[in-house]
Parts: C-alpha cells; structure tokens; sequence
C-alpha cells in the first residue's frame, strides 16, 4: 500500500533503486496514476471534477427528497447518479485496474471502486457517489498539501536562473545557464542572481545569501573568494570567473540532497508502509466475512443488509491517512529545516535526532569563529625573528587550517625563494619540512615530543593556543593564537540544557584553552589536546553508557567520528563538498544555535506523526466497530476514512507554519 497522492520528487535510493516519480507527475512510488496532477493545473482545474460531482449529487438528493419528481425513478434515476460518478469515479477506477495489472490488488483505488459500485448495486446511488466525491476532494487536498510542503524546494530552485550574461570578446552576450563553461566570465547586475559557482573577480561585491542559508543578512565578497549559485548581487554590477559547472554547483547539490532525502525513510514510516500492505487484505476478507458469515448465525438474514455494513467496513479501512499524513509529516519536517538552514539527509535522521542525548562538539569553527589572531610571538634568542617567521609562513602555506590563515595574515607575503621540500602532514600534531637540508617543525607540543625536540616553556600554563616551532633539531620558539567565541554560542549550550541534552567539547586544541571556551559556554564536559583516535575513544564512552549522541563538526577531518555517532552534523556545509557527503545534518550557516533548533524540528515532528497515528487508529477502530455492528452509516465512513485524513494532513502541513 503505498502513499494515496505522493507529489514528492524522488531520485534513486541508495540501494540503487529507481523511484519513477518526478515532480508533478502524479504518479505514485509504484508508478499509479492519479487523478489530480499537482503540475501547471490551477486549484479550480483540480476541483472541477469534484465541483460538477457535488452539483449534480446535490440536485440528485433534491430530487429524492424534497421536489420528487415523477420521472425521477428508475434508469432515469440511475444514469442521473451515474453521471454524478463518474468525474470523480472514472479516474479511480482506471487506477484499480491499473494497480491490478501491476500486481497490487489490494490498493486504496481497489478498496474505494469496490465500495462504491457494491452501493450502486443495492440501490445506495447517493451515498456511493459521495463516497467518491469526498475520497476524491481528500486527494486534492493531499495533492495540495504535498505541493505546499514541496515549496521551499521549488524556491530554491527559483534561484538558479536559466540565462547568464558572458563576457566574450569585451562585449556582454545572454547565453542559457546550463551552457556557461568553466572559465567564462559571468557579468552580474544589482538585484540579479548568480546561476553557477565561481571566483569574484570584481574588488568586492555584497550578496543576499538566503537561498543558501536561510540568513538574507547581506555577505560581502573580495576579490578571489568563491561565490556561490543562489546568491542575489546586490549593490554594484560584479564579475565572476566560473569555476563550476552548473550541474555541479553548490545549490544543485544542496537541491539534490533535499530533495533525496525523503528516500531515506525512518522506521516509523517504513513500519506504516509494510502495516499497511498487510492490514487493506485482511480488512478486504473481514468485509467478506461480515457480509457472508452472518448467512449461518443470524435468523433473519438480509444479504443486502449484511453487504452494505460490508461497504461501509471497506470504506472505513481504508488506511490513506496513515500513509499519506505520515510521509507528508516527516517531509514538511525537512522542508521547514531547510527552510532554517539545516539539511537533513532524511527523515530517519529526523527521528534519530529527536532521541539525542548527548551532543558532542568541536571547538573550532563549530563553538568559535574560527578566526584565528596572532597575540605573541616568542622566538629564542639564537635564531632571527623574522627568517622563522617566513619558514613557517611558507610552510603553513600547505595548511587549509584557520592558524595557517592567522599566521599568513600577520607575517604578510609568503616567500616562495625559500627552499621548502618533503612537506609532510602528521595527524594531530602539525606539519613537517626540510628547509636549506634541515628539518622544520610547525605545530603542538606533542609534535616537539614526539620528535625529541626539548623545550623550557610551560606551554600549558597559556590560555591562548600556541603553535611550536623546531628547526634544526632545536626548540625554535613559539606563535600564540587566539579564537573568538560565536555570538550564539552561549544560547546554544543554553537551549539544549533546557531539552535535557549534555554538551560535549572535544578538541585537538590545547586542554588549557578547552576549559577555558567550555566553561564560558557552560559545556557540561570537555576535553582537549586529543587526536583524532581520542575523539572516537571519547565518543565510544559516551556511547557506552547508552547515551544517544550527535557529533558536531566539520564533516571531514572528523569522519571517523560522524561515522561512530548516532547523527552526525556538519557544520557549514556551504564550504566544502566532503561536508555533504559526510555528515547526516548539515548546517549552512555556521550558526551552532541551528544544533537545538535541528533537534527541536526532529521532536516536532515526530510528535505531530505519533498524533496522526493515535488519532488514525482510535477514529478508525470505533466506527469500524460501529460499521460492524450496523450503527455507522456510509456518511460516518466517509469521516473515519476521508474527514480523519484531512484532519491528519492538516496537523502535518503545521510543522511548516511552525516558527524554531
């Protein structure tokens, strides 16, 4: 059994998988054709069929109960339902028969067709066509609903223009966006997007970046920074170098993770799907049952009777509120975090991070700016100043870390005269070199012990971070850094204390500095100077006292640990692809006050699916027992199967007019 009007793009699963669904096509996940399309039609398109249903019922119902026409009897009476029918009717009944030929029997179409033409049979002409009518008004509205939750990624989609302006030859020519190539020099104007990726070549330029990061606080380029697509320039015409391809842009990804997201399903809704393919045939032989069984027990047996409490079982059962509010709740919750800012690889992440205990954390760049400033520079006495100052600037040059950027900024030029060879990355520790033949350490006093090097300095008396420097074999002197705290850091910790979650800090940074960021923040736990083996040891330990944890990081350097957490969080994704891949969650803006607010999307909507659940199930259960015993009519299985699934879609589309 699967969704009753499933609009939400699918690509193919991990599993290799191919969903056949595109946007608009209404189609379902086993390829069922629908009778509303969500494409181009207009909302009165979609309600037309069900709008000339309703007026023609409405007479009908006059002419049975009130005006009562002599003519209106008989095979008069009967074309004249029929022709009430058959807009609503006719579509569902090509997709039972489709369904059938496809092997799924026991769909919604089939349950809804065989209810409504056993009520035509045994004269109920009024009350079948109603069935139909309210079953397809419920798949507008799910149509609807599914569209509406679709929104922020078609807004999204909206960024990427499909013409570019190109420089060739000094003069300005429109090209489509898609047949822009790396290299070619994009002219952008005030107010105008940016369709692809690439390097500002203007001295600077302000964009509005809310399509990326959910912030439209304006973010001002230099020249040589990337620009990425989506973002809208907005004061002074700007010219950027594309260095992307446009299938490949930043936004084109970020759309394509949204949007596959929902392939990736939690254990609720995949529990609701195999439910559902098990309980619509049982319910199919309980109405048999209650429509044949009475014949041995019941005296004053009336087939006609016993049929029609048979009919209104079938209605009853139908289980679209189940599997149409369910996906549509977890999607609404992707689509309001994306919304914010955060993407979510799926919904199962969404369940999973609603259960989080215990959220670890980064130091750099997750809790602080990342921003590194040179304080002090200490350098032993036998050695020149400025000659270690330009190796370890040239050296550092090889880093991408935030201390190499602090260094370059405070040194100035890097001197490429200098002859640097066997550059040499050591996890943990620093970086290591050969310079004129001798050996050139830069990084933690654990790469000075690990290399011999002796020192005189009680480095872990310093609050600042410090960075070491060795050459030939001696203790060369040392640089100190410091990092600022982010704004909403505090509010972070803050927020989740109040959800009852623990924060833990743990950093390759020294332990002095640690304590110091922790105990500003409140952090319940931190730990530094560790390498990345110490983190994963850290993290199992937290795990073994059954504590759920979510990782907070850059999604790279630290994959062995997103890898060993319950939710992994990736921490501006904006800034590198490895980012997206890695982690679960993905934060665009950096903002560590997006952690809570990801948590408290993940138990909102898992509270409002639970709520759809009970209320599908106790509705359900008292009129089918009603229905069973001759006490509900056709009327109260329209609510218990259309009216409980529109009150259920309703509650899901909440989540996304929820403020986080």
């Amino acid at each position: 059994m699967e969704k009753c009007c499933s609009t939400t793009p699918e690509k193919p699963d991990t599993k290799g998988h191919q969903h056949n669904h595109s946007e608009g096509d209404g189609h379902d996940h086993d390829g069922h054709n629908h009778s509303h399309d969500s494409g181009d039609q207009t909302v009165f398109q979609m309600f037309l069929p069900a709008i000339i249903s309703f007026v023609l019922l409405l007479i009908g119902i006059g002419f049975d109960n009130y005006i009562k026409p002599s003519w209106f009897t008989g095979w008069v009476r009967l074309v004249w339902f029929l022709a009430a029918y058959i807009p609503v009717g006719l579509p569902v009944l090509k997709d039972a028969y489709k369904s059938i030929i496809k092997g799924d029997v026991f769909s919604e179409f089939f349950l809804m067709s065989i209810a409504t033409i056993g009520a035509f049979i045994i004269g109920e002409y009024p009350e079948g066509v109603a069935v139909m009518l309210f079953y397809a008004v419920g798949e507008v509205f799910q149509t609807m609903a599914v569209s509406r939750a679709k929104g922020n990624i078609k807004a999204l989609l909206d960024q990427r223009p499909d013409e570019v302006t190109i420089i060739e030859n000094n003069q300005p020519k429109t090209i489509k966006a898609k047949e822009a190539k790396i290299g070619d020099t994009i002219q952008l104007k005030p107010g105008e997007k940016l369709a692809l990726d690439g390097e500002l070549l203007s001295d600077s330029a302000s964009f509005n970046t809310a399509a990326l990061t959910g912030e439209s606080k304006p973010d001002t380029k230099n020249k040589d920074e990337i620009v990425l697509a989506g973002m809208i320039n907005m004061n002074s015409i700007a010219l950027v170098k594309i260095t992307t391809a446009y299938e490949d842009s930043k936004l084109s990804k970020i759309l394509e993770l949204v949007q596959n997201a929902t392939a990736q399903k939690a254990p609720t809704e995949l529990f609701i799907r195999k439910f559902a393919k098990v309980y619509t045939p049982i319910v199919v032989l309980l109405a048999i049952a209650i429509c044949l069984l009475p014949y041995f027990f019941v005296n004053d047996y009336q087939f006609r009777d016993w049929l029609y409490r048979a009919l209104i079982f079938l209605v009853i059962s139908c289980p679209c509120a189940l599997v149409i509010s369910i996906p549509l709740g977890y999607f609404g919750g992707i689509g309001a975090a994306s919304r914010n800012g955060i993407l979510f690889k799926g919904s199962n992440f969404l369940d999973a991070i609603a259960e989080i205990q215990n959220v670890v954390m980064d130091k750099t760049g997750t809790m602080t700016e990342g921003v590194f400033k040179v304080q002090e520079v200490t350098i032993v006495s036998e050695f020149n100043k400025d000659e270690i100052l330009q190796m370890v600037n040239v050296l550092e040059s090889k880093s991408t870390h935030p201390v190499a950027t602090a260094i370059h900024n405070y040194v100035g030029d890097i001197n490429y005269s200098i002859p640097l060879e066997n550059v040499e990355e050591i996890a943990g520790h620093g970086l290591k070199a050969t310079v004129n033949g001798k050996e050139l350490l830069v990084g933690n006093f654990k790469l000075m012990d690990k290399f011999n090097i002796s020192y005189d300095i009680n480095h872990a008396n310093i609050v600042y971070t410090v960075i070491a420097v060795a050459y030939d074999k001696k203790f060369a002197g040392y640089i100190t850094i410091a990092d600022s705290i982010k704004e909403d850091a505090k509010i972070t910790v803050d927020n989740l204390h109040k959800m009852n979650v623990k924060a833990t800090m743990l950093s390759g940074d020294k332990s002095t500095v640690v304590k110091y960021v922790a105990d500003q923040l409140g952090i319940d736990n931190a730990f530094g100077d560790l390498l990345p083996e110490d983190k994963v040891n850290k993290v199992k330990e937290i795990k073994a006292k059954n504590q759920t944890v979510a990782f907070v990081g850059d999604g790279v350097n630290d994959a062995p640990v997103v890898a060993l957490s319950d939710v992994g969080i990736a921490m501006g994704g904006l800034g590198s692809d490895a980012t997206i891949e890695t982690a679960d969650v993905v934060i665009q803006d950096d903002k560590p006050s997006k952690i809570p607010m990801a948590i408290n999307i993940g138990k909102q909507t898992k509270k409002i699916v639970w709520q759809n659940i009970i209320l599908a199930f106790a509705v359900k259960a008292v009129v089918l027992i009603l229905g069973a015993g001759g006490l509900a009519t056709m009327w109260e299985a329209v609510f218990a199967d259309v009216g409980v699934a529109l009150l259920a879609i309703l509650n899901a589309v909440r989540i996304q007019r929820m403020k986080f």
